[in-house]
C-alpha cells in the first residue's frame, strides 16, 4: 500500500503568486503523490495488486477565500486518484482519496494559535460541523487503514469524506 499524505499551508493572492511559488507548492501538494505513485505502481502490479489513498482535503470541493492555490492542489489529488483507479484497477490495483474535514494536526493547531483568542477561533472553526469538534488524527488514520485494507476491496476511485458532517451542510 501507499500513503499518500504530504501538505503544506498556503495563502496566495492568484494575481500576486510567482510561477516559482506555484511551482513549489505543487511539488508538495500535488506532484509528491504522482511521483510516488510512479515508482511504487510497477511494484504493485507485480506482486499482483495493491492500494493507494490519497490524502486530500474538504478543500477539494468546498473552500474559502484565500485558500489559493490549496484547493486547487487538492482538487487535483481528486482528479489524479480517479484517473489512477481507471488505469490501474485491472492491475488489481485500488486508489481512493480521503478527504479529511479539520483535524487536530499542527497545521491547524498552529492557524488557530495565531488568531487573537485561539478558543475561540476553534469555537468558529466547529460551528458548522455537524458533530461539532475536530477530528482527532487516529480517525483520519482509521479511515485510512480501511481504504487500504482487504475489507475495502471493490472501493476504487472513490473520494471520501471525513468532516464530521461539515461538507453536508447547505451552502450560504
Amino acid at each position: 500500500m501507499l500513503v499518500n499524505n504530504a501538505g503544506r499551508n498556503a495563502n496566495f493572492d492568484a494575481t500576486t503568486m510567482t510561477e516559482a511559488d506555484w511551482d513549489a507548492f505543487f511539488a508538495v501538494d500535488l506532484k509528491s503523490a504522482w511521483l510516488c505513485a510512479k515508482h511504487t505502481l510497477p511494484h504493485m502490479r507485480a506482486s499482483g495488486g495493491g492500494a493507494i489513498v490519497n490524502v486530500s482535503s474538504i478543500h477539494a470541493s468546498a473552500t474559502l477565500e484565500g485558500f489559493f492555490p490549496y484547493a486547487a492542489a487538492k482538487a487535483g489529488l481528486a482528479g489524479l486518484t480517479r484517473s489512477l483507479a481507471l488505469d490501474h484497477g485491472p492491475d488489481g490495483i485500488r486508489v481512493n482519496c480521503l478527504c479529511p474535514g479539520f483535524t487536530d494536526t499542527r497545521l491547524v493547531r498552529e492557524s488557530m494559535e495565531r488568531a487573537e483568542d485561539p478558543a475561540a477561533a476553534e469555537r468558529a472553526m466547529v460551528a458548522g460541523v455537524a458533530l461539532g469538534r475536530i477530528a482527532a488524527p487516529e480517525e483520519i488514520a482509521a479511515t485510512i487503514a480501511f481504504l487500504a485494507s482487504p475489507e475495502a476491496s471493490y472501493i476504487t476511485g472513490a473520494t471520501l469524506y471525513v468532516d464530521g458532517g461539515l461538507t453536508a451542510r447547505r451552502a450560504g
